[in-house]
């Protein structure tokens, strides 16, 4: 067994494997008791296991097997190396033997086979350890934090990360919309079916893993084609009563960021809190936040078999949006700002309900209830005319959004035997229910944040309005089984049932006006819409492991994403949606190889396909009145495939007595994605054979890490080439903006820290070359038009952990 634990602070890893003395032969199912936490963890079909949450220091271990002699031990964390195997009963000696097993520093690991109650046998997947890189966390700065996971396109819409925007493989990064995202295992989006979009990301500083895996996820958590987005948050502190962390970030453009936390244990109840405020008054002008964010973490261990929890998450921003600009005014200044009146408020409140229980050294239940209460507003001025100037006589467009949703999710995992082989079970089954409440119409005159509706004759100017309920639900049944078909080669079939209910209730008015702002009418829609449907999705995954460090994997799975209801009615001078729009469906697979060398190098390089069906994009369209407009339809089907490549290697690492130690560190990782995305069947003229919207052909991204003793510092480089809004690949469309193309852009970022006992400095510089260059042209808020990316922006954080 091959135990490792980075260190970090004081919170250790312990890691291992257990094996049948004398033979490389794993022991699957194996227990491994901490005394410290009072709990058992199993190890998976490579014997490997993962004990999290440990404390520096001596720690007792015990390892246990069917058939085999328990064995007793210390092991002192954080540990360099330390191994043993175990003896079966029929033989008199207990053969240890000591391996070598340096503790990890990589920003990125992957899953394991098996974790808690899922299986991610042969999924491509990604594990960013935020407490392992160098990198600015205040900002949640997703270009740093998500650096190396290849293939990533990212959005850049505000300095404070308050909304995270990533995509991939072709896929709309807006809001991360094509992801199912979650916290600590249950939903965080506003509708999982009919708004997925996230307007709450957690603070990175507050995250002790983050999960991705790719469209494989599918059979497991949801239909989407982007996969899995986790955010596993840190949890109580199993050694100390009160445990306390806080970080105080200052910065460029007035930003500030507090960090605070309290983690420990009295007796069978641990939890985990904290609380964050945020500021800053942007790079560009009026775009001032305020954002206030706060956790609290209770979890009991009521028998050694049973621990129950709970959480509670609130998040409120208020944000001024500048606006977009014009292509023309981004090459004049893309500093510039012509809208002062444009406001975004957010509040957001999560709660969930587990349970975790262990039927016998082979079965776990795991049980989550959920639930969500929000409200997402906007009030602006944005006329399809990018440019056109704006004063308070004017009056605003608001959209208020309310989300009440709840669900409960259940799990059943099961380690078996049959005919001699080994095997793994996962059954489970989602329950879900949404409720949202859209209305859209008249807000007031004015450039205060005033969300208010007001009567709609005051305003010529403004273009609609509509008031919308959707009541969706949702029940779904999957099962994936892990089949070891030698000691080598596995199997892992899966197949999920989803039954979908969507609903559109409500009324439409909508005022059509002519350049000048003229109503020349008004007209009044009554929608009841009802869609259901239920269908079956399949996969598979392959793994060969000829030795242990080493893996060939592939899989394949379908995947379905239904029409949300910003698709069915969002009224949008600068987009107009297609009434017939349909689901999209379609498979993504992947086959790759990845491994590592234990503490030097890591690397995982695969091709993948994305068959998309019946795509929604977006084409340049004019009405009758000449006004430009972005028309969103099932463009077409679309094919993309691509080859994505991650490796990290350590140069220089510290050394462990006795060996002489060495204080030097050096890391290099580097990351690419070549990616070809193409239409290749369309009704619509000019699409078919066109590039596929947000697919840069070349998605690159590299970085060193150098350090001496505690001092640390990392360099980061990323390249995007240039990509398109739209399906027709449309250069640029004047005034509106929305249209176009993205050109490619480069960006360097670095950071330094320095650590000593409880005291931690950082310091960073975003975009350390100041470039100039712009990710997202945006159909409406914050925009529309071209959203500038922040210049040269520095960076200070002085930590303490008590």
């Amino acid at each position: 067994m091959a135990l490792l634990a980075p260190a970090a602070w004081a919170q250790e890893t312990l890691r291992g494997r257990v094996q049948i003395a004398g033979r490389d032969q794993p022991v699957v199912g194996a227990e491994v008791y901490v005394a410290s936490l009072s709990r058992v963890v199993l190890t998976d079909s490579a014997g490997r296991f993962e004990v999290t949450g440990l404390a520096a220091g001596p720690q007792q271990v015990r390892v246990s097997a069917l058939g085999y002699l328990p064995l007793q031990l210390e092991v002192r964390l954080p540990a360099d190396g330390f191994g043993l195997e175990l003896t079966p009963r029929d033989q008199t000696t207990l053969k240890e033997v000591v391996v070598a097993a340096p503790q990890t520093t990589f920003g990125q690991t992957r899953l394991r086979e098996v974790e808690g109650t899922a299986i991610f046998a042969a999924k491509k997947s990604e594990v960013i350890v935020p407490e392992n890189l160098v990198a600015n966390l205040a900002t949640n700065n997703p270009r740093q934090v998500y650096a190396r996971v290849p293939g990533l396109n990212i959005w850049e819409s505000d300095a404070g990360g308050l909304q995270l925007s990533i995509g991939g493989r072709g896929l709309e990064p807006n809001r991360t919309t094509n992801f199912n995202v979650r916290q600590n295992n249950y939903d965080i989006s506003a509708d999982a079916l009919g708004y997925p979009e996230s307007y709450y990301t957690p603070p990175t500083e507050a995250v002790k893993r983050i999960q991705l895996v790719r469209g494989a996820a599918s059979l497991q958590y949801g239909t989407q084609f982007g996969g899995l987005l986790n955010f596993e948050l840190r949890g109580p502190d199993p050694d100390r009563k009160a445990a306390v962390t806080s970080r105080q970030t200052v910065g460029s453009y007035g930003f500030f960021n507090s960090f605070n936390s309290v983690a420990g244990t009295v007796g069978k109840l641990g939890y985990y809190a904290y609380a964050q405020y945020k500021r800053g008054d942007g790079w560009r002008p009026n775009s001032h936040f305020d954002s206030k964010t706060a956790y609290a973490d209770l979890r009991y261990q009521a028998t050694e078999n049973l621990r129950v929890g709970a959480q509670v998450t609130h998040m409120d921003y208020l944000a001024q949006q500048p606006g977009g600009l014009t292509d023309r005014q981004f090459l004049q200044n893309p500093r510039q700002s012509n809208r002062e009146r444009n406001w975004f408020a957010v509040d957001w409140n999560l709660f969930n309900v587990s349970a975790d229980w262990k039927l016998n050294a082979r079965a776990n239940v795991n049980v989550i209830g959920f639930g969500i209460v929000a409200s997402r507003q906007s009030l602006g001025y944005r006329p399809n005319q990018v440019d056109r100037p704006d004063n308070d006589a004017n009056g605003r467009d608001l959209i208020d959004g309310d989300f009440r949703n709840y669900g409960l999710e259940a799990r059943f995992l099961n380690r078996y035997q049959m005919a001699g082989k080994d095997g793994v079970l996962l059954v489970g089954t989602r329950l879900y229910r949404g409720n949202t409440h859209s209305q859209q119409g008249f807000g007031p005159a004015g450039r205060g944040a005033d969300f208010r509706f007001v009567a709609a004759d005051r305003f010529a100017s403004t273009k609609n309005s509509s008031d919308y309920r959707f009541p969706n639900s949702n029940v779904a049944f999957f099962a994936e089984n892990i089949f070891y078909l030698t000691d080598k080669l596995s199997v892992t079939p899966g197949v999920r049932y989803e039954f979908i209910r969507t609903r559109a209730e409500g009324v439409l008015n909508v005022v059509d006006s002519d350049l000048a702002g003229n109503i020349l009418q008004t007209r009044t829609q009554n929608e009841a819409r009802v869609n259901s449907r239920g269908f079956v999705l399949g996969g598979l995954g392959v793994s060969f492991k000829p030795r242990e460090q080493l893996e060939f994997y592939g899989n394949i799975s379908q995947n379905y994403r239904s029409i949300t209801f910003s698709d069915m009615q969002i009224v949008n001078p600068s987009s107009v949606i297609d009434p017939n729009l349909q689901d999209e469906r379609g498979y993504s697979a992947d086959l790759g190889v990845r491994g590592e060398k234990t503490g030097v190098l890591t690397y995982d390089v695969s091709v993948f396909a994305l068959n998309y069906g019946n795509r929604i994009g977006e084409i340049q369209d004019f009405d009758g009145f000449n006004n430009v407009f972005r028309y969103r339809l099932n463009a077409g089907r679309a094919l993309i495939v691509g080859v994505e490549s991650y490796a990290e290697v350590e140069l220089l690492r510290p050394t462990a007595p006795p060996a002489e130690p060495r204080r030097w560190q050096l890391s290099a990782f580097s990351n690419v994605a070549l990616i070809r995305g193409r239409y290749v069947q369309s009704f619509l003229a000019g699409v078919e054979g066109k590039r596929v919207e947000f697919v840069p052909d070349v998605n690159f991204k590299a970085g060193t890490r150098a350090g001496y003793g505690p001092l640390k510092a990392s360099l980061q480089f990323l390249y995007l080439s240039d990509q398109y809004s739209d399906a027709t690949n449309a250069v640029s469309s004047g005034a509106s903006a929305v249209i176009g193309r993205i050109p490619a852009y480069q960006v360097l970022d670095a950071s330094l820290s320095w650590e000593r006992r409880w005291l931690k400095l950082e310091a960073s510089v975003n975009n350390l070359a100041d470039a100039r260059y712009f990710t997202r042209r945006a159909t409406a808020y914050p925009g529309p038009g071209i959203l500038p990316s922040d210049g040269r922006s520095y960076f200070l954080t002085v930590g303490v952990k008590l």
